[in-house]
């Protein structure tokens, strides 16, 4: 397995290999990493793998815009934009509204946990570590929308 620290491009890495490095890194060097200059790769490659794990069988319907604001960068907060419209998901880093059906703020450590299987969505919003604003049913179902890694 290769090591976290030394990956170049991290949307090449599979949600299941992302997921076991995850799982096999200790959270202060993930921390040290996503505080330094690889949280944008690592936060960007996240992001753009988001298409790939979307299951428009799931979203019949549905039309929302999901922001996530991922705090504790080395400049303040990064924000990511996820649209789903007529089935299709796409990613953005530069959110396009103001206004989105559903927005989530969450430590860049918990961020990673969530999105790689290593920790309870729900969990995390009833302790406070992750935060949801808007659409409490688009929160929920989230985890259904997306096929979430087994680490």
């Amino acid at each position: 397995m290769r090591d976290f620290s030394n990956i170049d491009d991290y949307a090449d890495i599979s949600p299941t290999e992302f997921a076991r490095l995850v799982k096999a890194t200790p959270e202060s060097e993930i921390r040290a990493l996503l505080a330094g200059h690889q949280r944008t790769a690592i936060l960007d490659g996240i992001f753009a793998r988001m298409p790939e794990s979307f299951r428009p069988a799931r979203a019949d319907g549905l039309d929302a815009v999901i922001q996530w604001t991922i705090t504790g960068g080395p400049n303040g907060s990064d924000t990511y934009e996820i649209r789903i419209a007529d089935g299709v998901c796409s990613t953005s880093s530069a959110p396009s509204t103001d206004h989105p059906r559903l927005g989530i703020t969450v430590g860049p450590l918990d961020f990673v946990k969530v999105v790689s299987g290593n920790a309870n969505p729900v969990l995390m919003f009833m302790t406070g570590k992750l935060k949801a604003k808007g659409d409490m049913g688009l929160a929920v179902n989230i985890p259904n929308l997306f096929e979430v890694p087994k680490a």
